[in-house]
């Protein structure tokens, strides 16, 4: 599995958000909602934002969703548009320039295969360019991509493989796509995570491999994730504390204070209650074919579109359809 945990800081919390933000000199927030999609962008200054957000220095974005149908085809046209948009804030590009596009996962695990999929329906055109100029227009940038598998597949490193092909094609920017492990329940597939820090693969089920990121690669890169499983534990914790928030409107607040236990104090107890009984349990919603499906649709979508910006969405789907 290469699944990371998706990000610490929850960023729906806009009623907090922007007090603490505001005027912040560690820390940069904003929030917009459009079409019924809110998203929040947070720039990490300094180390002292690191600290307080527990992000690195950088830029991340978060795109939280409406509950899809996955029928819903003008809906997802809104979320690629909207998603391409946020993504040119990563990256510039100009026919002169290469993006490598990286599917982290596991083609052969549903929940896991979300970053393969997404590299099957990209609008590829580096060897067009190099190859085949005179038929290529100005309008179209220089795109490759690479599914590199995961170690227990190849039995080698995806940094080896990622790190050797930028070496070779040089790119100007790398994009990682990879399956996240939901830190909240309602995060499963209802968010698009954007960073420009790169991308951890395997964090999120304890299987820690070498970064995908500028000190490692020598190039910009930017992670993108969707939370496609979650820790059984995670939906325990996430009952316990509805839970105790039910109780707590019944019972006097003197005696129980829900707001006192936070998320790490909280997954402790349970882990160390439950986890010898329950294991590392990952859990995948029981749609999860069709998730991955739609995902994967949008979100090579997104990428087309900001790493071709001079096309437009009829345009793209002329190529890739």
């Amino acid at each position: 599995m290469s699944y990371k945990v998706d990000e610490k800081e929850d960023v729906s919390r806009e009623n907090d958000l922007n007090k603490i933000f505001e005027k912040n000199p560690y820390i940069d927030f904003k929030q917009i909602e459009q079409d019924n999609i809110k998203i929040s962008k947070i720039r990490v200054k300094n180390e002292q934002g690191e600290r307080m957000l527990g992000k690195k220095i950088g830029y991340y974005s978060t795109l939280e969703l409406p509950k899809l149908s996955h029928y819903d085809a003008e809906m997802m046209d809104k979320v690629s548009v909207m998603f391409g948009e946020v993504l040119k804030e990563f990256v510039s590009m100009t026919p002169k320039k290469t993006a490598l596009v990286v599917g982290l996962g596991n083609w052969n695990v549903t929940p896991d295969s979300l970053g393969p999929k997404v590299i099957s329906k990209l609008f590829i055109t580096r060897h067009l360019k190099e190859y085949m100029p005179e038929y290529v227009g100005d309008d179209i940038s220089s795109v490759c991509a690479l599914s590199p598998g995961v170690l227990g597949i190849t039995g080698i490193e995806t940094s080896e493989i990622v790190k050797s092909l930028v070496d070779r094609i040089k790119p100007d920017y790398v994009i990682c796509v990879d399956s996240l492990a939901a830190r909240k329940v309602s995060r499963l597939n209802t968010t698009i995570q954007i960073g420009s820090t790169g991308i951890n693969p395997g964090g999120g089920v304890n299987n820690h491999r070498t970064p995908l990121n500028e000190e490692t690669l020598g190039v910009p890169v930017i992670g993108i994730g969707i939370p496609t499983v979650v820790d059984a534990l995670t939906i325990v914790s996430d009952s316990i504390d509805s839970i105790i928030r039910s109780l707590v409107k019944k019972i006097d607040e003197h005696y129980l204070d829900s707001e006192e236990f936070d998320l790490e104090s909280k997954m402790h107890i349970i882990r160390k209650n439950l986890s010898k009984s329950m294991g590392e349990m990952i859990v995948a919603p029981k749609d999860v074919d069709s998730v991955i499906e739609s995902m994967s649709k949008m979100i090579a979508m997104g990428i087309n579109i900001a790493l071709h910006p001079n096309l437009d969405m009829d345009n793209l789907n002329k190529f890739i359809n």
